[in-house]
């Protein structure tokens, strides 16, 4: 049931996306416009077609990259065959760096930001807390609020996916079995995770993708933490009434945190300041100052490594005086810290669907497809509107491509709408469980207990604090939408 649900939510979308998209519209971003030609209609097509199989995921059991690669493979073929026939493929070759370049800055800030989550992981620093809050005994109702509030805090440093997967372990192993308690906390983290992810550049990739064009600064995005507080706070507080009065059982875990865990921690923040005052101070991409962290991390790692035997040797003397057999065990375990695998851990089927779906979205726009859609969104409606909109499109069609159609458009805009459509392509998505990464991970995680039908029956209280943000946005930062970028 489920399936067919999302499955009709998806073909409506696409229908709505090809109602815009008709022919008439007269900008065109190339110098040829395909919009209303057989190569642009079967382009549009393909991006269709492999869109439905990117939803289809769960049930294809294929990774949602590889569709969309082949799709990006063929429109650019196709943008490439017709402009060597009309004599220029400089034009198409210069269009295309273009947008190859825009995804390889994105591409390595992802890169870097998973690996320091990747390595924060490795040396125990999310089990950790995960032990801690297990050792508390809280109630459920406590248990409810804390996993909602700490997904809110934790996402705009670690992202909405890293976070939602975090607090979802901790909710499955203190109610284990209790499907109901696990699935109204579950539906609670994953709109805590969407909405703490909205105020930061580091909480989700469409964050990342406005704050690197340089149309909100890194402060600015601060002004986004009422309207998200509420989006979270308003649905939770709904929830909450139907939380039962239970205290689990404490569950007694020891996690011991591995060796340069803290200062792993202190580099990644670290990090991220180096990273704004790229971009802030020296009017640089911020990559520039993530792929300098990179270079911390492997420095701390090359000294983890040189130094491991004689902290072994330490260690394992403490552990012999006190006849520790168990930490005996785990000292013979240790193995030396290697960033490459940090590296290789990363989640590369995310970062092979964003290329895909930027290529494509890029190739469509390059077709003239998006300026129509501009027309259409930003002329024809007013952009408040428009960006409300696309926020609950964002909720069945992926926010990425959302949010790089927006940019890719450059539609003429105040700064408060540019953060009104960061908003709402951030939170948008947690009104289906399959509208965010967060959504879709959970799901899997805490398979049977939280589902598609489990997080629908909440959608008109989420709906109901994706509106009220919305409004608290347009009434507390009113003075923004007087301003332009």
């Amino acid at each position: 049931m489920a399936q067919r649900i999302a499955c009709w939510l998806s073909l409506l979308t696409l229908l709505s996306f090809a109602l815009l998209l008709s022919p008439g519209a007269h900008a065109v971003t190339g110098e040829l416009d395909m919009t209303g030609s057989t190569v642009g209609m079967f382009a549009l097509a393909i991006f269709a077609f492999a869109y439905l199989l990117v939803m289809g995921e769960e049930k294809l059991h294929m990774r949602k990259s590889k569709p969309v690669l082949v799709a990006a493979g063929i429109i650019w073929a196709l943008i490439g065959w017709v402009y060597v026939n009309a004599g220029m493929p400089d034009d198409a070759e210069h269009a295309f760096r273009e947008t190859l370049l825009e995804f390889t800055e994105l591409m390595l800030f992802l890169l870097v930001a998973m690996t320091y989550i990747n390595a924060m992981d490795e040396r125990r620093v999310f089990d950790a807390l995960r032990a801690w809050m297990l050792e508390r005994g809280f109630s459920y109702r406590s248990l409810f609020w804390i996993t909602g509030s700490l997904a809110f805090v934790i996402s705009p440093v670690a992202d909405n996916l890293t976070t939602a997967l975090l607090m979802c372990a901790v909710v499955t192993k203190v109610a284990e079995g209790d499907h109901r308690f696990i699935n109204l906390s579950c539906v609670n983290i994953v709109v805590a995770a969407n909405a703490g992810g909205a105020f930061s550049p580091f909480g989700d990739i469409t964050t990342l993708m406005v704050w690197q064009a340089g149309l909100i600064e890194f402060y600015e995005f601060f002004e986004l933490f009422v309207p998200s507080l509420v989006n979270f706070l308003v649905p939770a507080v709904a929830m909450s009434l139907f939380v039962k009065k239970h205290k689990p059982q404490a569950h007694h875990e020891h996690v011991e945190l591995k060796r340069g865990a803290r200062r792993i921690i202190v580099l990644f923040l670290l990090t991220v300041a180096s990273a704004v005052a790229c971009h802030t101070l020296l009017h640089l991409p911020p990559v520039l100052g993530m792929m300098t962290g990179l270079g911390y991390l492997q420095f701390f790692g090359y000294y983890l490594r040189r130094t491991l035997a004689r902290s072994l040797a330490r260690k394992r003397d403490i552990a012999v005086r006190r006849g520790d057999q168990k930490a005996l065990e785990r000292l013979g375990s240790v193995v030396p810290f290697d960033i490459f695998n940090r590296i290789a851990r990363a989640e590369w089927d995310t970062l092979l669907f964003f290329y895909g779906v930027v290529m494509c979205v890029g190739g469509l726009g390059f077709m003239g497809y998006l300026a129509m859609l501009s027309e259409v969104l930003y002329t024809q409606w007013d952009a408040t509107s428009a960006n409300v909109i696309l926020g609950l499109m964002s909720a069945v069609i992926d926010n990425i491509p959302v949010m790089f159609a927006v940019l890719t458009m450059q539609p003429e805009m105040s700064h408060g709408h540019w953060l009104l459509i960061t908003l709402t392509a951030g939170v948008g998505g947690s009104l289906l469980s399959i509208g965010s990464a967060a959504g879709v991970a959970v799901m899997g995680q805490a398979r049977g207990s939280y589902t598609f039908m489990g997080h629908l029956k909440w959608a008109p209280m989420i709906l109901l604090g994706y509106v009220a943000s919305i409004l608290v946005h347009l009434w507390l930062n009113a003075g923004s939408f007087a301003v332009y970028n």
